[in-house]
């Protein structure tokens, strides 16, 4: 048992599997991969697909790595499908950037979809009428920022692991030298860092643009700095 595939938040083709294996009665299902948009797609085909006969279903989320808001809505499907058939859904093992997610979105970490009957749909347009609904908007801010800084970080890796190799065949140094030179070059010249790291490579390219004068002299005096070290 599989899914669909969901576009990955840098471009590349990142694929959401749910296999799993199913008994008389439940079905114990091991999604791998992101949850992010599509998701809740792939996991209604994956339910109902499931024979008439089960009346658990177990998620094991320790395969997935990344989610977004997506992911609440992956969670509003599997917490409707246990309400619709009167089934007992569970969806446990949740690790790293996941994790952290449930927890800005005030969910059980151990099993977010423990007390939903009790809270509604973990929606993420709740209206805030009330306390609790105003504390869960504003994790959801929150939590709506941390995956905002997540992309631009997936999105500025490549060009930073460019800046880093650059620097480190330029001036012999280590890959983790060269992070900490790009990152106190982006204090010194109050630089964001992306925006070193893509001024680096430029000027390394034939007929680049030089870095500007700042972004030089904080460049020099943060490499003068690893060598005195």
């Amino acid at each position: 048992m599989t899914s669909a595939a969901s576009p990955h938040l840098s471009g590349r083709l990142d694929t959401l599997v749910i296999p799993g294996r199913v008994g008389a009665d439940r079905a114990e299902l091991t999604p791998r991969g992101e949850l992010v948009h599509g998701c809740a797609d792939i996991l209604a085909r994956t339910l109902a697909c499931l024979p008439a006969t089960v009346t658990r279903v177990d998620l094991d989320m320790a395969g997935v790595h990344f989610m977004d808001t997506a992911g609440l809505q992956f969670l509003d499907v599997l917490a409707d499908h246990g309400r619709r058939r009167s089934l007992t859904v569970t969806a446990t093992n949740w690790n790293g950037q996941p994790r952290r997610i449930l927890e800005l979105a005030g969910l059980d970490t151990t099993d977010p979809l423990a007390g939903l009957d009790a809270a509604g749909p973990v929606s993420v347009t709740a209206p805030a009428s009330s306390a609790v609904a105003l504390e869960r908007a504003e994790c959801l801010h929150v939590l709506r920022e941390e995956v905002e800084q997540l992309r631009q970080a997936i999105a500025s890796r490549p060009v930073i692991d460019q800046a880093r190799g650059i620097l480190m065949a330029t001036h012999g140094c280590t890959s983790d030298e060269a992070w900490h030179i790009l990152r106190e070059t982006s204090q010194l010249s109050n630089t964001k860092l992306r925006d070193v790291a893509a001024a680096v490579v430029a000027s390394a390219e034939a007929d680049g643009p030089p870095p500007s004068a700042e972004l030089r002299r904080a460049l020099q005096r943060a490499v003068a700095r690893r060598r005195r070290g």
